[in-house]
């Protein structure tokens, strides 16, 4: 009796801290919960652990992903992969065995905040070995530098080392792919990665190859304003809350934890600040820039002072190699055909929008696939155990897109 007086004690406490209220057009939603509870639980461990000192929050986290997630290199009889190194940067390749001689390439960047993931992690290796497969192309995920040992700009900069190489005569002659059919792509902060890489080398009139297509999945894009309507609306959603991407940021950036409360009130975009020009604001405007649906009833948050100082201290949130949302039309417009992927439960819904309104306003060809039941990272959740419906279908017309269209 007593043992099932405490199991039904465990059961209750289990399910009071999986269970989270959630939207109701969440795709799957008792699937979300237990992966946001098994995600909270790594990030509290790791805050205690950082709290009495024993290693930064970052390390420990990403070690407890890696410990359930990474995978060595083993090929299959429709792919060859190996670990390499692509521009000095490590990189898993992903080399289809059968199919035409002259392969397409991806060159694909992981999500993560820059500071967790890697190429190595199960869900990337089966992404990348099933693009190289179904699409006939060489794929090169990156396992570029993460916080807390490397900060900005040493993410973007391994990006771009590693897409240069890419792109480069030798590496496209070694790994057969054709030079009129490569692209750049990545998820989340992979996916600010990729944009930044876009917009460098779509500039560079040096370079004799250059990327044919960007995919962006649901992107990172600007830090500016943490009250777009997707922050709003989504703030308490999974697995990306709002707090945790002002951590991600300041992390990124090498900016003190301690400006996290002053972002999240969106002081240091104030109207106060001498750095922010109205061709600045205008450039993430989301009442200007989002169709009227998405904005719904929520409201800018435009303070009149504020607290002017943090761009002095962090100037890279001004830095369109950290903020791709924040370029030039110029720039935008010499970057190649698009493909932007949303998610209605997504935080960062509104950067991917107001990125695809911009590129076409700079005259670039934009795909746009929105999915009104999806959430933040839906796309990686397509194998099991934590296959879901909306992951599926997101990678899959991804690869579509992608098959479509290089």
């Amino acid at each position: 009796m007593r043992l099932r007086l405490a199991a039904a004690v465990l059961l209750s406490a289990a399910a009071y801290y999986v269970y989270l209220p959630l939207p109701s057009g969440v795709s799957e939603p008792w699937k979300l919960m237990l992966l946001d509870a098994l995600f909270r639980s790594f990030m509290q461990a790791s805050d205690v652990a950082h709290a009495l000192g024993l290693c930064h929050r970052v390390r420990l986290l990403d070690k407890m992903v890696s410990w359930v997630e990474v995978i060595e290199a083993h090929s299959c009889s429709a792919v060859h992969v190996t670990d390499s190194v692509l521009g000095g940067v490590p990189t898993r390749v992903f080399q289809p065995k059968r199919g035409k001689k002259l392969k397409r390439g991806v060159i694909y960047f992981h999500g993560g905040g820059w500071a967790l993931c890697s190429a190595r992690m199960r869900t990337y290796d089966l992404l990348c070995r099933k693009m190289a497969e179904e699409l006939d192309a060489v794929v090169m995920s990156v396992d570029y530098r993460l916080v807390p040992e490397a900060v900005f700009p040493a993410q973007y900069h391994d990006a771009l080392a590693a897409s240069r190489a890419f792109l480069s005569p030798q590496v496209l002659e070694r790994y057969s792919i054709d030079p009129e059919r490569v692209c750049v792509s990545g998820d989340s902060a992979g996916g600010n990665l990729a944009a930044a890489v876009a917009q460098e080398l779509g500039s560079d009139d040096s370079l004799t190859v250059k990327f044919k297509l960007q995919a962006l999945i649901y992107p990172v894009l600007q830090a500016l304003d943490f009250h777009t309507s997707s922050y709003q609306q989504n703030q308490a959603v999974p697995i990306l809350y709002r707090p945790i991407m002002v951590r991600f940021w300041l992390q990124y950036l090498g900016a003190d934890p301690s400006l996290e409360p002053l972002l999240l009130a969106n002081n240091h975009s104030s109207l106060d600040q001498p750095a922010l020009s109205a061709q600045t604001r205008s450039r993430l405007d989301w009442i200007a820039l989002l169709p009227g649906e998405r904005k719904k009833h929520f409201r800018p948050l435009v303070r009149a002072t504020g607290s002017p100082e943090v761009v002095d201290k962090v100037p890279a949130l001004m830095d369109v190699r950290a903020a791709p949302l924040l370029a030039d039309q110029m720039v935008l417009g010499r970057t190649p055909k698009a493909y932007v992927m949303t998610c209605e439960f997504d935080v960062l819904r509104d950067d991917g929008l107001m990125y695809a309104r911009r590129l076409r306003d700079a005259g670039v060809t934009v795909s746009s696939d929105h999915y009104e039941d999806g959430f933040h990272g839906c796309m990686v959740f397509s194998f099991l155990p934590m296959k879901s419906d909306v992951g599926q279908r997101s990678m899959n017309n991804y690869i579509r897109w992608l098959d479509q269209n290089l």
